[in-house]
């Protein structure tokens, strides 16, 4: 009588640590950023956890980039990269805050990208082999006063000082 016991125990076990793994492979935890039910995927976030700006939207086609916004102060933007074209493609900025690039994304892919800009000229480009030659660039000049990313209007505006 041991015997069906024991295999019963170990049936269980067995499924029990099935259950574990499947649940941990996911849970996964923070947001995935999913898709809007509009048939994209989304490629994971270079940029840190909980960290969000300014929204810029960058559309970027074959073999161009439209940007949602074309004034910039100084702070923290994030942008939507989309590829809306048939190759794959990525988003980069390069200028006074540093080299930003985004995840290369395959066509109907979108991500986003967290950068700091500070006052200056930045070039933003498709770091594709040979895409920047074909078009994909834009500059961006960010000057004046520092971006405001609430929405409340009687916020202080004294950056802590």
């Amino acid at each position: 009588m041991t015997i069906p016991h024991t295999r019963n125990r170990v049936l269980l076990g067995v499924a029990a640590g099935g259950l574990t793994a499947l649940l941990a492979a996911c849970g996964g935890g923070g947001s995935s950023g999913g898709s809007s039910g509009s048939g994209t995927t989304t490629a994971p976030a270079p940029s840190m956890a909980g960290a969000s700006g300014t929204p810029v939207t960058a559309k970027l086609t074959d073999f161009h980039i439209q940007l949602s916004t074309q004034k910039y102060h100084p702070g923290r933007y994030t942008f939507t990269a989309q590829n809306m074209g048939h190759h794959e493609h990525a988003l980069e900025l390069d200028g006074p805050g540093g080299d930003n690039r985004g995840t290369t994304l395959e066509p109907g892919q979108s991500t986003t990208l967290t950068v700091t800009l500070r006052s200056g000229t930045y070039q933003v480009f498709c770091p594709v082999d040979g895409h920047k030659d074909l078009g994909m660039k834009t500059h961006i000049t960010v000057g004046g006063t520092p971006a405001s990313t609430s929405t409340n209007d009687n916020t202080p505006t004294n950056n802590g000082y």
